[in-house]
């Protein structure tokens, strides 16, 4: 099982008791502690957090595929439940950023999340997939690439390479900086074991999955992702472009994050 925590907000417990629980689930080669400032700013009752395979406190649990890794989120959340005398019916809302989002999107199309109580989704800068055989066996080899590097070569030089790919245009020079530094705990090999487990060429196309769900979702970018914003724009879901942000708008910019969260939280009541 992963490792998860949840954050029990004193000041929010005059908050509605049935209100959605947002359930948070981190991009690649981050944790749950990615959403530590976007917390400070978030008015809600309660929130869980997820490290996902191979990240964090969760380094150690190995999956194969998107199914075995949202069987491992589905059975986390459940007992993070039980363990806190939440009813299982208890109504979530997932958060997904990029790696996060993508496994969100799967267990949403693809019905691995049995069991909760979905309410709604938050997709943060995540890929809906790719639609042609070319582009999934130029994205495999690609990951391959990757997923080689960071199990044989130090972490920290894979790392500042990897931040200067095309969709981290927007970052500043000291933002690669810090994270390549923040970043450079994660243990390489179990990096390259989730990359190509989770690879988007092994990933169906869901965005026509997605658009058939009853259940109300939002697509959140940075307005400086082009890729994103492009994939947004042409995507027919609701979406918000964050100004002034880059593919990683929950730590760009979490207090415009947080509200995000807060209004889409409200509008199900």
């Amino acid at each position: 099982m992963l490792y998860s925590h949840i954050v029990d907000n004193q000041e929010g417990s005059g908050i509605e008791k049935k209100q959605a629980i947002p359930v948070f689930l981190h991009g690649f080669l981050g944790s749950s502690q990615d959403w530590d400032s976007c917390f400070s700013h978030l008015n809600v009752s309660h929130a869980i957090r997820v490290d996902l395979p191979c990240h964090g406190l969760s380094k150690y649990c190995e999956v194969e595929d998107f199914q075995q890794a949202c069987h491992q989120v589905q059975l986390t959340v459940l007992a993070k439940l039980k363990k806190e005398n939440m009813d299982a019916s208890m109504p979530l809302i997932f958060v997904g950023y990029s790696l996060g989002a993508r496994i969100t999107m799967y267990g949403l199309a693809e019905k691995c999340f049995e069991g909760l109580n979905i309410q709604g989704a938050i997709l943060e800068g995540g890929n809906f997939g790719l639609q042609t055989e070319e582009e999934k066996v130029l994205r495999w080899e690609n990951d391959k690439h990757w997923s080689k590097r960071f199990a044989t070569e130090a972490i920290d030089y894979v790392l500042f390479d990897w931040y200067h790919q095309g969709v981290f245009a927007s970052l500043s020079p000291d933002q690669r900086e810090e994270l390549v530094e923040l970043r450079s705990d994660n243990l390489g090999s179990q990096l390259g074991c989730m990359l190509r487990a989770t690879s988007l060429s092994k990933q169906p196309y869901l965005l026509d999955s997605l658009k058939q769900l009853t259940i109300p979702l939002l697509y959140i970018c940075g307005e400086q992702d082009q890729k994103f914003k492009a994939l947004a724009e042409q995507s027919g879901l609701k979406f918000k472009l964050v100004s002034k942000a880059g593919h990683n708008v929950h730590h760009e910019k979490p207090a415009e994050f947080a509200a995000l969260i807060s209004d889409f939280i409200n509008q199900l009541k």
